[in-house]
């Protein structure tokens, strides 16, 4: 599967309703990001059952600043509508790859049990 274009309307049903979303935030005015491209084109066409979403930050600034995307690109990845990684700078293919590779092997409940506990820890230290 190509990536696709994400826009704010789109954005929380692609997140819902797909296991495993990647998104490219980039800009077409980004050297770093126009490089980035090609190579998040081509890992897209190996995973068909991943979503790869990109986000124009120049078309879509609500979205951006929602992630307080503050260098591009940016590379977030979703897992179960969970957000789970975040990562300025262009991946390196083989790093990408590896990182859909990992994220189809997370443990999804043990993410959600971490979340839990953390959740517990702030709610007991503003007590």
């Amino acid at each position: 599967m190509a990536s696709v274009e994400i826009t704010e309307p789109k954005f929380s049903d692609i997140i819902d309703n797909n296991s495993i979303v990647l998104l490219d935030f980039w800009a077409s005015w980004c050297g770093p990001c126009v490089a980035y491209g090609p190579v998040f084109e081509r890992v897209s066409e190996d995973f068909p059952d991943v979503v790869f979403g990109k986000i124009d930050t120049e078309a879509e600034p609500m979205l951006a600043q929602s992630f307080n995307i503050r260098s591009i690109p940016t590379t977030v990845a979703f897992k179960e509508g969970i957000g789970v990684f975040i990562q300025p700078g262009a991946l390196p293919e083989e790093a990408l790859r590896d990182l859909v590779t990992k994220l189809a092997d997370l443990d999804m409940d043990e993410v959600r049990t971490e979340m839990e506990a953390q959740k517990a820890a702030q709610q007991d230290e503003s007590e």
